[in-house]
């Protein structure tokens, strides 16, 4: 009972951590950023926010949501708002949203770009994708 109790306030120690981060970035970008992280949040019941690599230059740390290991991450840009999935080149991408980190052998990114339109079905399918790969990666162990 303790560890879920202690869980729960990893969790929302996190969440309150990312609200932060959204609502100082005060532009389209927090706008973008919330409409994602809730798509991935409705994608899968198992998420887990977490804020991973503070430092000096980034003091709010980056947003990264896991289910049996990363399934992606959310990073403000100057010019955008990049979802980058770890395992992107081994995932099924049948909409083609990856449109950065294309030469990379494991990585893949989405840059969402002020007034993009975000197709929430092709991206929750993504999510979900991702989820997959990291739950065989569990179960083969």
């Amino acid at each position: 009972m303790k560890a879920s109790t202690s869980h729960s306030l990893k969790d929302t120690s996190s969440s309150q951590l990312i609200d932060a981060k959204i609502k100082a970035l005060g532009d389209w970008r927090g706008k973008t950023l919330s409409q994602l992280r809730a798509l991935i949040k409705q994608a899968d019941a198992g998420m887990v926010e977490e804020v991973k690599w503070k430092k000096p230059s980034n003091p709010m740390g980056v947003p990264v949501w896991s289910h049996d290991g990363i399934v992606c991450i959310g990073d403000a840009l100057k010019n955008a708002v990049r979802l980058t999935f770890p395992k992107g080149a081994s995932m099924k991408d049948s909409k083609e949203l990856f449109n950065t980190r294309l030469d990379s052998n494991s990585v893949r990114a989405i840059d969402f770009h002020e007034g993009d339109a975000v197709d929430e079905a092709a991206l929750k399918a993504l999510i979900l994708e991702a989820v997959r790969l990291n739950t065989i990666k569990v179960r083969k162990r």
